[in-house]
């Protein structure tokens, strides 16, 4: 039987259950340190007892998920693991983008199949859609049968899986760091910059998130090479040192423009999109010679 415990019922953890159980997979406890966000939990999964007792949750699922912040996972499994020494029959996963399975090591030695399960996706409620995970990629690393039961795991919800190796984890949380959380910074900097053009910030970000879905579509059905417009990529040189001239007010805004404009440049001269002397000419311009 496909039984589950989750230990951390926030927003990833309530997003995964909740989507296991529209595939067949039993919620059977969930636990979190505050019992009124347990509660609003498994309301919104529709089954599974509530603790907030953590080896108590733990010992109603086959399959247990750690699914607290980051920086206190080590801190549970090593609480789990000193409350119970038997965990032959479990498969343990973290859903961390950072750390390996190694955290889940004490309890790996107490018999445990462990690994760590990362969906490369952010999640901003607890009440997504149960096909919130469809298409999805995750990061998966631990021991051969916890990746097994992954990876069914990851089918299940429509998933895609990279297998990863434990000293891998950093560069691939970095990624998804800067796909994700960098872009949202990158749009904040256009909006602030636009902002002193229109009525309010508000509209900035309206004038502005077309632009970037029609850029985010173009990117998920072309090399990024060919998704890449403007100036740069043209080798528009007049239209790079307006752009400069005109962030000469805004130094910090303008540290940015021109480290991912070097960015640009170095994906056009990959994709040998500008003569050698354009990029030449255009790197003199990015280092105001």
């Amino acid at each position: 039987m496909k039984t589950i415990a989750i230990i951390g019922a926030g927003r990833l953890g309530t997003s995964l259950a909740t989507a296991l159980t529209h595939q067949g997979y039993i919620v059977k406890a969930l636990s979190c340190r505050s019992l009124k966000s347990c509660r609003e939990s498994r309301c919104l999964i529709g089954q599974g007892d509530v603790f907030t007792d953590n080896l108590k949750a733990a010992s109603r699922g086959r399959i247990v998920f750690l699914t607290p912040p980051d920086d206190i996972i080590p801190q549970v499994a090593a609480g789990l693991a000193s409350a119970s020494d038997d965990w032959s029959q479990k498969f343990v996963f973290h859903c961390s983008g950072l750390l390996s399975s190694l955290t889940l090591e004490p309890l790996r030695k107490l018999g445990a199949e462990t690994a760590s399960l990362h969906p490369m996706q952010t999640f901003a409620s607890k009440s997504l859609k149960p096909q919130a995970f469809q298409d999805i990629y995750f990061g998966l690393e631990g021991s051969a049968p916890a990746l097994g039961m992954a990876q069914e795991i990851t089918q299940a919800l429509g998933g895609k899986h990279l297998i990863l190796r434990p000293e891998d984890k950093p560069l691939y949380h970095a990624a998804g760091s800067v796909a994700s959380n960098f872009l949202v910074v990158l749009f904040d900097v256009a909006v602030r910059l636009l902002g002193r053009l229109t009525n309010s910030e508000e509209e900035a970000a309206a004038m502005l998130f077309p632009l970037v879905q029609g850029t985010l579509q173009n990117v998920k059905e072309f090399d990024t090479s060919i998704a890449l417009t403007g100036p740069i990529i043209r080798g528009d040189k007049i239209t790079l040192k307006k752009h400069l001239e005109a962030l000469q007010a805004f130094p910090g805004q303008k540290e940015i423009y021109l480290h991912l404009a070097a960015e640009a440049l170095r994906m056009a001269g990959r994709a040998e999109r500008l003569s050698p002397q354009e990029l030449k000419e255009m790197q003199a311009l990015l280092e105001e010679k």
